[in-house]
């Protein structure tokens, strides 16, 4: 059982957009691979049943068991669920198919909504001497998602660079604040990326300019180009920054990593 006294150190970011195609596994694996880079140790929580973060780190399905899936459903722990990956620092809860049924498997368990909230406290976790413990979501507002919402500290936003980006924003937006006056109160906005920018493009430029004026300060100053090594790092299984460290988007990532870093003040060698 967990002890629900204690406080986890690492802090959980939840990477979250119900819209498909945003950016948000390449965001999620390369953030946390150039968070690892810096020296944090960090943990990626691969809750997408597409399992493209799984891919992205260079797991082959068929090492996927136990994968996450035996987190929320089997009782299975952290521990016995992580892998590690060809980057130092950063490791992996693998996703499989299996994480497509999950919504079924968990509509009569009363706690359903609270079991990654749980399996992320368990005190075994304290063992991998986590700084941050990254979780890619599903492209959908469905149970899975709201697990990553209760579980996490708070939400990044991949937001593309496209006119109707704050259109489709409004609904996570409305989920989080949902989930805050549910379940977790202390649920924040970690920030909102641009992504798959073009700055040649007026409609990336004015979209950008439409963001700033309405979201203001949580929108990260780091934007992410659209970049060919982006789109090719994933087919040789690597995230960009270690495909091909002096690309645009490697560039975009460690500085967005960089940014994210300098909002947390080390507490204890551990980031509030």
């Amino acid at each position: 059982m967990p002890d629900f006294r204690r406080t986890t150190d690492p802090r959980i970011i939840a990477v979250a957009n119900q819209k498909g195609g945003v950016g948000k596994t390449t965001s999620a694996i390369n953030l946390a691979a150039s968070l690892a880079i810096t020296g944090s140790r960090i943990m990626l929580v691969d809750l997408d049943p597409q399992g493209n973060a799984s891919t992205g780190l260079g797991v082959p399905a068929e090492k996927r068991r136990p994968s996450t899936y035996d987190l929320l459903i089997e009782d299975s722990t952290v521990n016995e669920v992580v892998q590690h990956t060809a980057i130092d620092g950063l490791l992996i809860c693998p996703a499989n198919v299996d994480l497509a049924s999950a919504d079924i498997d968990l509509v009569s368990n009363e706690k359903r909504s609270f079991l990654l909230h749980d399996a992320l406290r368990q005190p075994q976790i304290d063992a991998l001497n986590l700084d941050f413990i990254i979780i890619d979501c599903p492209p959908s507002l469905n149970l899975l998602t709201v697990n990553a919402m209760i579980a996490c500290h708070a939400v990044l936003i991949p937001l593309q660079a496209e006119f109707f980006a704050l259109e489709g924003l409004s609904q996570l937006m409305m989920t989080i604040r949902e989930v805050r006056q549910s379940a977790n109160p202390h649920l924040r906005i970690e920030g909102v990326v641009l992504t798959m920018y073009d700055g040649r493009n007026r409609l990336c430029q004015q979209v950008e300019g439409d963001v700033r004026a309405t979201l203001g300060d949580i929108v990260f100053k780091t934007v992410i180009p659209r970049n060919v090594r982006v789109s090719e790092a994933p087919s040789y299984s690597m995230p960009v920054v270690t495909y091909d460290p002096t690309s645009k988007g490697s560039e975009a990532y460690r500085a967005l990593a960089a940014e994210l870093l300098a909002k947390r003040k080390p507490s204890g060698g551990k980031y509030d």
